[in-house]
């Protein structure tokens, strides 16, 4: 199912007007594609993510699914569209893992969320896809960042939507734990043909690892370039859009490795004994 944006305007009314943070978007997101939105503090992130997952309502343009704006569908219909995994970690005493990933079945089961066989055999396959059996009846409170994170894309995909949006998904992990999440997802586009759109400030592990990358620029009122620049990562690596992309002092971007180099000016002061 494409996810379409079309002239989008995000932002927030204030009591002087509209806030514009973001303008003139138009983008799509595939189905099986592992897509990964990277810019600079400021630029619009997470109000972009928000607008697309329809938390907030743009300030105009559209986002469209399946050709629908997302304005037509209930909310309910839309839960079973669209899933989110958030930045903020969940704090709930009392909840176990299994009970946590049942929440995503409540589009399914109504007012009182009775679970019945197939919610069962859901909440089973994304505990399996994630590979999370050992903490099933664990306490969520208990859980590092990184188990915790897990739950939350298990809870996501027990939703069985074709869509899945994060916000961050790695920022309070390890490295190894980084890598194992954006694995995870990547896998998940990949195998389960999900659209996987997330948010991160890892650079390096989207170049490695996203199919598509959306570079957004910070709003600059006189600026004439585009706010959003999409492309693989070997293209716009070799094409020199990341290079300037990220063109800052002490930083030089190796296109054919595909990685930043810091430049630091001077010798380490230290050496191992």
């Amino acid at each position: 199912m494409t996810f379409e944006l079309s002239e989008l305007t995000t932002g927030y009314q204030t009591s002087k007007g509209e806030r514009v943070v973001t303008s003139g978007i138009s983008a799509q997101l595939q189905a099986g594609c592992f897509t990964c939105l990277l810019g600079p503090n400021g630029a619009g992130k997470s109000t972009l993510l928000r607008t697309i997952a329809h938390f907030q309502p743009p300030l105009s343009g559209h986002v469209l699914l399946g050709g629908r704006s997302l304005e037509a569908f209930t909310p309910q219909q839309l839960a079973t569209h669209i899933g989110v995994v958030l930045t903020e970690r969940p704090n709930i005493k009392g909840m176990r893992v299994r009970e946590m990933i049942a929440m995503g079945r409540s589009p399914y089961t109504g007012f009182w969320g009775k679970l019945h066989a197939e919610d069962e055999e859901a909440i089973d396959d994304a505990i399996q896809q994630v590979g999370i059996r050992e903490l099933e009846h664990r306490p969520v409170h208990t859980l590092s960042d990184g188990e915790r994170q897990k739950v939350m894309i298990a809870k996501a995909l027990a939703q069985q939507t074709p869509v899945i949006i994060l916000d961050e998904p790695t920022a309070f992990l390890d490295f190894p734990s980084k890598v194992e999440i954006t694995l995870l997802l990547q896998r998940l586009a990949h195998d389960m043909g999900k659209t996987i759109f997330l948010s991160t400030h890892d650079v390096e592990l989207a170049l490695q690892t996203a199919d598509l990358l959306w570079l957004l620029r910070k709003a600059i009122t006189e600026s004439t370039e585009a706010p959003l620049v999409i492309g693989t990562p070997a293209t716009l690596a070799d094409n020199g859009v990341l290079a300037s992309f990220f063109d800052a002092p002490g930083i030089t971007f190796d296109a054919a490795a595909r990685r930043f180099n810091i430049n630091s000016g001077g010798t380490p002061r230290a050496t191992a004994p």
